[in-house]
Parts: C-alpha cells; structure tokens; sequence
C-alpha cells in the first residue's frame, strides 16, 4: 500500500515536472515567436550582386560590389558541387526536416562533456539552419539562438522546396576573400565558371563555410589542401564519387589566385570606368550600383584606348623633359635593404613598364640601380633582388642639371637617388623617366553616335584621379573659332567674305580702357577671305567677324553645339576665352563632323538590370519592322533618324572644309605628313597657358588639350600646333591604319568653285588656286569686283568686305 502510494507520488510530481516544463518551454516558444522574423521574405529576396562593367569587346572593365556575388539558379549549379557541399555541411540534406534531431542530441552530449573547459560549443546546424543564420539571425552563441534558428528553419522547410534553400544558401554563403557565392568564388580564385571546375576544386569550395580564413589557399596552404582532402573523402564516403576520381582528386595541386578586377588601371582606362561609375551612381543610386548586378555595357574600344593612351603619355613626356630634369623623387641610403625603403614607397601601378628604382653605384658612364619590382611590373621578395643599368644614353634627354651642363652618367645621378626608369628598347638597359608636370587629356568619339570610343584624361589615374576630359574646365582658345565662323556662314558670309587683317581697338564701353586684340606674332595680313581668318587663326579677323554678326548670336551657336551653357555677350569672349570641357568640344566638332546634327556624348551603350531587362539605352533611334517575326516580301527595315539638325550641312561641310585647310596650309600643318583628309583646329590660350587641337576624318573625333592643373604659361613656344596636333597626329596615325583615305562627302546644295586663295576670286587652274564649297546662289561671279552682294534670305549679303573695314 506504502509502495503504491510513493508510487503515485513519484508519477503525479514527474507528471507535473512535465507540464510545468512543457507550460515554460510553450512560454519560451511563445516569447521568442514574437521576435522571429519573417522567414516569408524569403519568397521575394534578391541578394546584392555585383555590377560588371564591360568594354565593346566584352572583357570586363570593372566590378562594384559590397559582397561580390553572382547569383546563379540551381538548376545551372553542377551537381558534382552540390554534392560536394552536402558531404561537407549536411549529408542528410533531402531527408531531415530542416534540422538533424540526431546531430543535436550529439552536440548536446558533448557539449555537457566540454562544460566548463572554455571550448566553443559544438553546433549541430543544418544548411537549412545556415541560411537562417545567415539571413536572419546573427552569430551569438546561445541556447535561445539556436532555438530561433531550430524553429525557423523547420518552418521554412515546411515553406520552400529544398533546392530553392539550396539554391539560397549556395548563392549567399560567404566563402573568404571577398566572395559570396560559389560562382564569385569560382571565378576569383580559379578563374572558371562553376561548370569548368575540377572535383579538387569544388571539394576546396565545399571547405570553406566552416572558417574561410583558416583555409585560405595563400596563407594557409596547408591547412586549406587538408580540409579540401576531408572534403573529397567525405565525397566518396557517401558514394558521390568513386574511390579512384578521390584519389586522384586529393593529389591534384591548389593553385588559386584572385582575379577580382576592382578597376581595370591599363592605358588609362580607369578615367573611363570612374566617369561610368560616378554617372551610375548619380543616376540610380549607390545601392543599385554596388547590390544591384547591373550588367553595363559601355562603349570603350579596347585598341582605339591603348592607342589614345600611348599618344597622350608620349607627348606629356616628350614636353616635360624638354623643360629639364628636376631631380630625384626621394634620397635613400643603398647600403641598408635598399629594397624594403624602396617598397614603402609609394608609386602608381597603372605606369607600367615604368617603376622606382634606387641608384646603388654611379660610375662616369653607368649607374648600378636596384629594381622595385620585375620586369613584368610584378613586386619582388627581398630573395629575388634584381639590378639594372643605366648608361649615357638613358640620360641623354637631359642637357642641364643643377646649374651645368651634362657630359655623362654622373652628372644626373648620385648613389642613393631614387628615380624612375623604364626599360630602354632593344637594349637590356633602362633610361631615366620622371613624373611630367603638364598634364593633359584625350577624348575620342563616333561622330554619328556620339559614342565616346577612348577617353584619357591625365598621366595616371592613381597618381591623379582628376579626369582632365571631363572635370578641367579650361579655355578652348583658336579651337572656338569654327563656331563663330558657322555662324557667320549661316548670317550670309561665304568662305570668300573678305575680311580685314588689320590692327582693331574696341571700346568695352564703362570708362574701360580700349581693347585691341593681336595676331599671334603680330603679324597682319590687310583684307583676306575669311577661309584665311580660321586657317591661320587670326584673332583680328575673327573679332571683326564676331562684331559685325553680333555676340548674341555667337553665344547661342555656343549654347547649340553645348560648348557653353550661357556665354557673356563680351567680345572678348570670341577668341574663346570661357571655359568649357574637353568632352563638350570634342562633342561640338562631331557635329560638324556628322554633317550638323545633334549627338549625344555616352560612355555607355546600355544597361541591363539583374533580370536581364533593359532599364538605359543610349541609341534612342527607331527601326519599325525591325523585331517582324518572318519576312513576307516586305521591304527590309529602315532606322528611322529623328535626331535634331543643329546646323544646315551645308554649313557644316564649308567649315569642314575650311579646317581642312588648317592641316594642309595652316596652323596645324604638322598633320599634313598624316596623308588623308582630316579637319581640325588648334587652340592656344593668352600666354600659352592651355594648349588644345580638336580634329576629325569622316568617321572619327578626337581632342587633345595640355597645360598645367594649376594654370601657368607653357613656355614661349607652346602652341596647340606644336604640342597638341602631333599627339593627335600620332592617334589618328595609328588608328586609321590600314583603312583607306576616305574623303569628306560635299551634300546637296554645295557647289565646288576653283578660287584665288588670296582674294577669293574665282580663278583657273593656276598653281595654288583651290576648290571652295559655296552655297548654291552665293558663289563670286564670274567676272566683276569682289564686293559683288547677293540677296539672301530677303536681305543684301556682301561677298567682299561685308563693310568690316
């Protein structure tokens, strides 16, 4: 009866041990649910993805990302990988209900083993539980977390079928080094996509959520080649792989390397990505650029940049060493691991093959130098110094140094100098560079499209990462011109209005002193053409013009062509002394260019959003007829052109044809070497403080502008046809070659006349006489004096002097 009773006793207070602790657990189920998050976001969810930027040509310009990642479904997830992850993280993946009640009752066991021992407890997490962690929950070690994440994760088990988990977690699991996701990591440390790796490699992959630091392929080598063993072994445990293809997987080698490209730094494409980035940016937001796997493809021709670059960075250097040697960069003391204070200095990586190096020994005609880095611009250890020489011709640019004269090596150099070098050609030598002081930019577009195919703007971008072609707003100098003479064209002048070449003195009106502009030399010529005022770039000339049409109507063909948003009607201002952008003229000559329509600048072509659709396209044409699903005997498609008429073409080739009489008689005469028709103007501003030429053949734009980021004068003889058309020149020489000499087409209503340069007669075939475009109804006559008027547009227009003097 006794028994009975204590037997009673015992099973009503286990029984109400039960309840009570059911009733608490229920509590705590009850508290935390009210703090769980809603896993049914899941259902939308969108991981940030990289945005890639791409040339023309498809190879990847840059990357943006705050987690480097790129989502790829499950159903293009090989399943050599998937199961590689499933050997690693969660064998019984398809079976367990979203977590492994046998894998927590060992870690509860053990875990009371280790109580007490400072050991970080055993977890039991399934890839269910991950993704709940990694979406949700945070890394505490706790019982209550672990209890969040036990009762999401059977709820979301219960939500979504298992390969969308699936799917989930290989895409946002963080795997070291930057990358999220099995395809970024694919990708920066193999160099493959998920469907080209081996089983060694995917096996290295499936190693990595457990502690990606502690298996990283560089530092730990070891470590990481015995997990990815693990890993390959717990493969062929549960029958994913054979024991032979485990076998022949463990002794393949780990050979990784990253590949992330956060900014493609070769010939001056970084100045190209950044203005892409920033516009991005500004158009949709840093969230979108950096999480929104934008796929942008820009408009960059990867030859025509190499090109532009190597034009540009020559003529830099050939104008900075023609100002001297100023010197080296910093002073060391070669006798004491030269190449550890060499490898704490800073110097660009985008100036390759050029690098520091430190002058360990000068002899009279050779100096013994110490290498930062090897001859592939790659940085060496201390086992691996290497040396160079630099012998009388790799200083033979410098005529002066310090105040004398220089007759050898050691005139330049001193041991302990620290100076870059480049290597010298056909010779195992270097030569004696240094960082130019001018500074400048090149910008290259397709008339028709506006496409901007090459853009540099600047030495280097990471010693300086102000783009000249966009941000230095400087005066375009003589390279104004054009403009003011379109106008004068469309206001009744012809190309032979005579104009007076003689002294002016302007009164600016306010009590202000007379202004009276000069020739370049001071040099006056009396009455001539107009086509004479651009090709020699006469100042006088061009304010007689610029007076007699009047500014209002100069400063709106400025506004036209964008070159100006608002020009102050001052006359002054017609020898182009406001300040514009490199882009903005370039932009403006490509409307001459393209026979006088409007075109839009773009680093980009388009842009697509992480679904592929199409959210910026920059050729806003139409072609109805072009997306007909078969053809029907229909007429085949045409693009339908509605883009604005800036300028009359006819307009528009008279001044093509005045500048190509600069290249072949006038300022940019160092251009006539180039042999095919090419317009152009040159530009220099007062003092010869910015130096500019901006040019075209029938199919390609490009400008060239030089000077100093804080301005100051040139030198006596700078000029745009000294320092900026042979830069050009060298471009459009080696850019054009091969490709046939293809002259720029007259339109409709322009009749080529032979004339008298020099008067603007018509004339016979006699020696220097030269075909001018005219408007139909405004050529000379045939015989009389050359003030004959015509009427235009219900107005009298002089073809002599239009009363200009």
């Amino acid at each position: 009866m006794i028994w009975i009773r204590f037997l009673g006793f015992v099973f009503s207070s286990l029984s109400l041990a039960l309840l009570a602790s059911a009733a608490l657990m229920g509590g705590v189920i009850a508290s935390i649910n009210k703090d769980l998050p809603d896993y049914r976001q899941l259902e939308s969810y969108e991981p940030p993805i990289m945005t890639r930027v791409y040339a023309a040509d498809g190879s990847i310009l840059a990357e943006y990302a705050r987690q480097r990642r790129i989502f790829v479904p499950i159903q293009l997830i090989p399943q050599t990988l998937i199961d590689a992850f499933l050997a690693a993280e969660d064998k019984g993946f398809y079976s367990n209900p979203g977590i492994d009640p046998l894998g927590v009752v060992r870690a509860i066991v053990n875990n009371l083993k280790q109580h007490g021992s400072n050991r970080r407890p055993m977890g039991a997490s399934t890839i269910t539980q991950q993704v709940v962690k990694n979406f949700f929950l945070n890394n505490e070690v706790s019982y209550r977390r672990k209890l969040e994440e036990a009762i999401l994760a059977l709820r979301i088990s219960q939500t979504y079928s298992k390969d969308r988990i699936l799917e989930l977690y290989l895409n946002q699991i963080y795997l070291g080094s930057g990358n999220y996701g099995v395809a970024a990591a694919a990708l920066n440390y193999f160099g493959r996509s998920l469907k080209n790796l081996s089983v060694a490699q995917m096996a290295y992959l499936a190693s990595l959520p457990k502690a990606p630091s502690n298996y990283d392929p560089v530092r730990n080598r070891e470590a990481a080649i015995a997990r990815r063993n693990w890993v390959i072994g717990r493969m062929a445990h549960e029958g994913f792989i054979t024991f032979d293809q485990a076998a022949q997987a463990t002794q393949a080698s780990l050979v990784a390397s990253s590949r992330h490209v956060p900014l493609d730094h070769s010939n001056g494409v970084s100045y190209f990505a950044e203005d892409i980035r920033k516009q991005v940016n500004d158009r949709y937001g840093a969230n979108e650029l950096n999480e929104g796997g934008l796929v942008i493809r820009s408009s960059l021709d990867r030859r025509l940049q190499a090109l532009s670059h190597k034009a540009l960075l020559d003529g830099l250097v050939r104008w900075d060493q023609r100002q001297g040697y100023r010197g080296p960069v910093a002073h060391l003391d070669p006798s004491h691991d030269w190449h550890k204070a060499l490898t704490g200095l800073g110097q660009p990586d985008d100036i390759a093959p050029w690098q520091l190096a430190v002058v360990l020994k000068v002899d009279h005609d050779t100096a013994l130098i110490g290498l930062r880095h090897t001859p592939e611009g790659k940085p060496r250890d201390a086992s691996r110094l290497s040396t160079g020489t630099i012998n009388s011709n790799g200083v033979r640019w410098v005529h002066s140094f310090g105040g004398h004269s220089v007759a050898s090596v050691d005139d330049v150099l001193k041991a302990g100098d620290v100076v870059y070098v480049a290597p010298a050609k056909d010779s195992g030598s270097f030569e004696l560079r240094q960082i130019p002081e001018i500074s400048g930019a090149i910008v290259v577009m397709d008339p028709v499209t506006g496409r901007i195919l090459a853009m540099d703007g600047g030495f280097s971008f990471q010693y300086s990462n102000f783009n000249r072609a966009t941000q230095a707003w400087r005066q375009p100098g003589s390279s104004f011109k054009p403009f003011i003479y379109a106008a004068a064209l469309d206001d009744g002048y012809t190309p032979s209005t005579i104009v007076s070449d003689d002294p002016i003195s302007i009164d600016p009106g306010g009590g202000q002193p007379l202004w009276s502009p000069a020739n370049d030399g001071g040099k006056y010529y009396g009455p001539r053409p107009l086509r004479f005022g651009l090709e020699w770039s006469r100042n006088v000339m061009t304010v007689r013009v610029a007076q007699e049409i009047g500014m209002p109507l100069i400063a709106s063909y400025a506004r036209r062509f964008g070159i100006y948003d608002d020009l102050p009607p001052y006359i002054a201002m017609s020898l182009g002394s406001g300040a514009t952008t490199l882009t903005r003229m370039v932009t403006a000559y490509a409307m001459l260019a393209n026979g006088g329509k409007r075109v839009t600048p773009s680093l980009v072509d388009e842009i697509q959003d992480r679904n592929g659709s199409i959210i910026f396209r920059h050729d806003q044409r139409q072609c109805p007829g072009c997306n007909s699903p078969s053809w029907t005997g229909q007429d085949e498609p045409r693009l339908v052109d509605i883009t604005e008429q800036v300028l009359p073409s006819t307009t528009a080739y008279q001044i093509t044809s005045m500048l190509q009489g600069v290249v072949e008689r006038g300022t940019a005469r160092v251009l006539k070497s180039l042999a095919r028709p090419i317009a152009g103007k040159t530009g220099t501003t007062n003092d010869s403080k910015d130096v500019w030429f901006v040019g075209y053949s029938p199919h390609l734009v490009a400008g060239v502008y030089l000077g100093y980021d804080v301005p100051r004068p040139l030198g006596r003889m700078a000029t745009g046809g000294r320092l900026a058309a042979p830069i050009f020149g060298e471009f459009m020489q080696a850019a054009l070659a091969g490709t046939p000499a293809e002259p720029f087409q007259p339109p409709a209503g322009i009749k080529l006349i032979t004339v008298n340069p020099r008067t603007g007669q018509r004339a016979g075939n006699e020696q220097g006489s030269l075909l001018e475009a005219f408007k139909i109804g405004t050529a000379p006559p045939d015989n009389g004096p050359i003030n004959a008027s015509f009427q235009q547009g219900g107005r009298s227009v002089s073809l002599g002097t239009g009363d200009l003097y």
